[in-house]
């Protein structure tokens, strides 16, 4: 369980059974898990919830708009939110210019979920 019952991830997957399981385990750790299937979700969320610890996205989503797309800005905005990135991928992440695309952690699918955890442990403490 996370140090702080009240931590809040926003996952944006656009897998719905990725994203199920990513909240379920999420939800069953302690954390506060809120859920976006796309960019346009993810930016409405951003906008709209004023605390949000972590955010898990995916690299390729569906509209043209990338996970480093919406963390980009993100960041910007909430210099203190922490960011995982997730790909099938992750070369391609790497590839991006933005600067957390270097900075923030990458798990390249399948990942265990108990290595996520670590990471979030490890952006949150």
């Amino acid at each position: 369980m996370s140090g702080d019952a009240q931590d809040v991830v926003l996952v944006v997957e656009d897998e719905p059974v990725i994203l199920r399981v990513l909240t379920d385990y999420l939800l069953g750790e302690g954390y506060h898990v809120l859920q976006a299937e796309n960019g346009t979700q993810a930016f409405e969320i951003l906008a709209s919830k004023p605390h949000l610890d972590l955010m898990v996205t995916d690299f390729r989503l569906p509209g043209g708009i990338s996970g480093v797309d919406i963390a980009d800005p993100a960041v910007k905005l909430r210099p203190d939110l922490k960011v995982v990135f997730i790909s099938g991928y992750p070369a391609e992440i790497l590839d991006c210019s933005h600067p957390i695309a270097h900075r923030a952690p990458i798990l390249a699918k399948p990942f265990d979920l108990d290595e996520l955890q670590r990471v979030i442990r490890r952006e949150l403490a």
